[in-house]
């Protein structure tokens, strides 16, 4: 099973607290991942469906649409992996994040270097076969959700 690179994974952080936001951003970014942001579950779905998202960092306490409905929805379209963040650390809140779909939970507060591992493990698990809206071959990359080429990473004029 071929892997990506760190810099070919796009992960989503969906997080209504902007300090924690915008950390995990900025570290993530400095392990090479390409990163978008949303404050809550609406803002979360639109951007999986503009965007090809690989990993999604998910926060369950947030307004308008919390983390679990958000997942719920997800689910309904799209496999990529799912990770939980809460402050919630009781046994049943894990279990029914799980149950929902999460492939991982995370407890707040955490450390960064954590989060990478727990990433990087999900995202290990999971391969590339969940993006199938993608195809590449040598420099070519075909993003067939996109419709865009790109040749050595720049965007191929057809």
């Amino acid at each position: 099973m071929e892997q990506l690179n760190n810099n070919e994974y796009n992960i989503l952080v969906v997080e209504d607290d902007k300090e924690i936001r915008d950390g995990i951003e900025i570290f993530l970014k400095s392990q090479g991942y390409h990163v978008y942001k949303a404050a809550d579950g609406v803002e979360g779905l639109e951007v999986i469906e503009r965007e090809n998202i690989h990993l999604a960092i998910v926060d369950i306490m947030m307004p308008r649409m919390d983390g679990v409905t958000m997942t719920i929805k997800l689910r309904e379209h799209h496999e990529f992996p799912v990770i939980m963040l809460s402050a919630k650390s009781e046994e049943t809140d894990k279990v029914i994040g799980l149950n929902i779909g999460a492939d991982d939970y995370v407890t707040k507060p955490f450390g960064m270097m954590e989060l990478i591992s727990r990433i990087k493990a999900v995202l290990r698990r999971s391969g590339k076969q969940q993006d199938k809206t993608k195809l590449s071959v040598g420099g070519i990359c075909l993003d067939t959700k996109k419709h865009e080429v790109k040749v050595d990473g720049e965007n191929a004029v057809l």
